[in-house]
C-alpha cells in the first residue's frame, strides 16, 4: 500500500480522490483550502476534497502557507513518498517539491506545454480549440513546467461548454492519474522535457473577458460563451439590466451589431442578435435577478422585441 500525500480543493480534485481511493492507493493524509462561508446564511462549508476525504477516515490538514516550519512538521509526521496535487490553488515551495520519495505529481488539466496557469479548460474552449486533454507532470519550480509523464487527448465538440470539458476532464483524468502512479511506484514512467517554445499562458478568467461583444464574428463569439458557461457566465445588457446568455449557436443574419433581428415564442423559442458577421441565436438565458429560462418564456414574457439592442 504506497503512502500518497493529496492537495487539492474543488470539485475536479475530488473526483481525482475517489478515483485513487477506489483503485486502493493509499491517501494517508489530505491537504486542502480552509472552509469557506456559502450561501445566504454564510454557512461555512468544506471544500469537496475535505467532505470526501473525511467521508472516508482520511485526516485533513487546511495549513494557510506551506512555506513555515509547522507544514514541515506535517511531512515529517506522514512521511509521503508522492504528493499529489490536482488544483490546490497556492505554488508548492522546493522544499517541499523535493521532499517526497518519488516526487509531487500534478494532473493539469491541458495539453502541456500549450495552457499552463490558472484557466486551461476555459481558454482552450475560448481559443476555438478542437482538441484538448490532461497532463500527468512531475513538479518543478516554474508554473506548470515540469517534466510530462502521461498526457490523454479527448476532443472539444461543437456543442461542448466549460461544465462538460470539466467533467470530462475530471473522469478522464482521474483515471490517468491513477495509472501514471501505478508506473511511478514500479518504474516504468516516462520523463519528458517540455518544449518551452509551444508554451502558452491560461490566465484566469476575469468579468471583462465575459462581456459579449457582439462586433465580433458570431463565429468568434461562440466559442467565447462556450468557454465561460456556465461560470463565470457570458453576458450583455438589455435596457439597462445584465443577460446572461447561457446557450447559442452561430446562424446566418445581418444587422447592426447587437440588434435583434428575429425572436420565436413557440417552444423553447429562440433570439436572434446580429454580430459582426453573421448573428447568434440564443436559447438560454439568465435575466439579472432571475432564474435561468428558455428564449422563449423570455419572450412570451414581452421582455425583448424586434429592434432591441443589446451591448
Amino acid at each position: 500500500m504506497n503512502n500518497i500525500m493529496f492537495m487539492g480543493t474543488p470539485e475536479i480534485s475530488a473526483i481525482c480522490l475517489k478515483q485513487l481511493l477506489d483503485d486502493g492507493h493509499g491517501i494517508t493524509a489530505v491537504i486542502t483550502r480552509e472552509d469557506k462561508p456559502r450561501g445566504r446564511g454564510n454557512t461555512m462549508t468544506p471544500t469537496p476534497v475535505k467532505s470526501l476525504a473525511l467521508d472516508h477516515g482520511i485526516p485533513v490538514h487546511t495549513p494557510k502557507t506551506l512555506r513555515d516550519e509547522a507544514f514541515c512538521e506535517l511531512l515529517e509526521l506522514y512521511k509521503p513518498e508522492i504528493i499529489v496535487v490536482v488544483a490546490y490553488g497556492k505554488i508548492l515551495p522546493l522544499n517541499v517539491i523535493e521532499y517526497p520519495k518519488y516526487g509531487c505529481v500534478n494532473l493539469h488539466v491541458s495539453l502541456l506545454p500549450k495552457y499552463r496557469g490558472a484557466a486551461p479548460m476555459q481558454r482552450a474552449i475560448m481559443e476555438g480549440e478542437t482538441e484538448t486533454g490532461v497532463t500527468v507532470m512531475y513538479m518543478a519550480e516554474g508554473l506548470d513546467t515540469g517534466d510530462i509523464i502521461s498526457v490523454e487527448k479527448f476532443p472539444i465538440l461543437p456543442e461542448d461548454d466549460f461544465e462538460a470539458i470539466h467533467d470530462r476532464s475530471a473522469e478522464v483524468g482521474g483515471k490517468l492519474l491513477s495509472e501514471t502512479i501505478e508506473k511511478i511506484y514500479n518504474g516504468t514512467a516516462d520523463r519528458i522535457k517540455q518544449d518551452d517554445s509551444l508554451a502558452c499562458y491560461a490566465k484566469k478568467v476575469e468579468k471583462e473577458d465575459c462581456k459579449i461583444d457582439f462586433t465580433l464574428p458570431a463565429v468568434r463569439l461562440d466559442p467565447i460563451i462556450r468557454g465561460v458557461t456556465p461560470i463565470p457566465g457570458a453576458f450583455a445588457f438589455h435596457k439597462g439590466k445584465m443577460l446572461k446568455i447561457n446557450k447559442a449557436r452561430p446562424v446566418d443574419g445581418c444587422g447592426r451589431p447587437g440588434e435583434v433581428i428575429d425572436l420565436s415564442d413557440k417552444g423553447e423559442g429562440y433570439i436572434t442578435v446580429a454580430c459582426g458577421e453573421g448573428a447568434l441565436r440564443v436559447t438560454v438565458l439568465i435575466p439579472e435577478g432571475k432564474g435561468k429560462m428558455t428564449a422563449g418564456d423570455f419572450v412570451r414574457g414581452r421582455k425583448i422585441s424586434l429592434g432591441d439592442i443589446l451591448e
